[in-house]
């Protein structure tokens, strides 16, 4: 194919060889007409004598025979090493004994050469999906944080001061474990994200059973719906909460049909799995808390940023809020 700096394209190469051929020319002075060489004028000129103006269009320059191709074989076992245990070039290389230059080859022709394709935990080609209209699928999952001790917690004061903070605060409320340490206690965060437009809703809670969960749910329905989003789905992992009756029976009350992952795939649930390293890293980590409290107070304005404001790199760069119509406080 023709570069967009090449001195002869298909039409001029069609000027040089009918100068040649039908008006006489010598080469040499159709090469210097049109600064090419007289080698260069002399092939086109025959070419067109041979194929006419068909012959003036680019061709491959791939040879005819390759006898020192890689193998179909060879090229199965490269992109199996790949797919199931994400090895590089140079760890190929050495198990199939070419050079990793030539493995490099084969996996950008079969577009695995960048191991953002490949799911990190099972080496599988990634399976994305996402439903067409707002509603139809909600995931829903339970996250937990180790509460911050008065004062801060290790991440941000370092380890010595952040042990003295818990046992400040263990001596405060008196909450000790069985082997009498400092116990600070957890919080679980249950989150829902809409699968089509990602907007997420999250309650803080302190623990996790089936009456927490179904009190969550009947909540966030409600609030999708204040949003425009009637509830059709729900999917969730095989946690004792969402497998209990009173899970299933809220879910016919609302009207919204219930879907369970596969037993250890939590890949199936990946956008909520994926919304837990965004919420860790924009709140939960994110700066410096003296208080469990005053983390707690710091989520509903992350949220807000989260749904209305922070570019989502899933859904060409726009807020969540973006993928719905007609939302009360959508442009605040």
């Amino acid at each position: 194919m023709s570069h967009v700096n090449a001195t002869l394209t298909p039409r001029t190469r069609l000027r040089l060889a009918r100068l040649v051929v039908e008006q006489g020319w010598t080469c040499a002075a159709a090469a210097k007409r049109f600064m090419v060489s007289p080698r260069t004028a002399r092939k086109w000129a025959e070419r067109y004598r041979l194929e006419g103006s068909a012959g003036m269009a680019d061709r491959s320059s791939r040879p005819h025979h390759s006898p020192a191709k890689t193998s179909p074989a060879l090229v199965r076992q490269i992109v199996r090493l790949r797919w199931r245990l994400r090895l590089g070039p140079v760890q190929i290389a050495g198990r199939v004994g070419v050079p990793a230059s030539t493995v490099h080859a084969v996996l950008v022709r079969c577009r695995i050469n960048r191991l953002s394709r490949i799911d990190r935990v099972t080496g599988e080609p990634l399976r994305r999906y996402e439903h067409d209209h707002p509603g139809s699928l909600l995931h829903v999952d339970v996250t937990k944080f180790g509460n911050i001790p008065d004062g801060g917690g290790w991440r941000y004061v370092g380890r010595q001061q952040g042990k003295r903070n818990r046992t400040t605060t263990a001596h405060r409320t008196g909450d000790r474990d069985r082997h009498h340490g400092p116990r600070l206690g957890r919080t679980y965060l249950h989150t829902v994200i809409d699968d089509h437009s990602r907007l997420a809703y999250a309650e803080l809670h302190t623990d996790e059973t089936a009456a927490t969960a179904t009190a969550v749910l009947r909540r966030a329905v409600a609030w999708y719906a204040d949003h425009g989003i009637t509830t059709e789905r729900v999917l969730s992992d095989n946690g004792s909460a969402y497998r209990s009756h009173a899970w299933h029976a809220t879910c016919a009350e609302l009207g919204v049909t219930p879907k369970k992952t596969k037993p250890y795939r939590p890949q199936t649930n990946g956008k909520i799995e994926r919304f837990h390293r965004t919420l860790a890293d924009g709140w939960a980590y994110a700066r410096y808390y003296r208080t469990e409290t005053e983390r707690q107070e710091a989520l509903p304005a992350w949220l807000h940023f989260y749904n209305h404001h922070r570019p989502h790199s899933s859904i060409g760069g726009q807020p969540p809020i973006t993928r719905l119509t007609n939302v009360p406080g959508h442009h605040i």
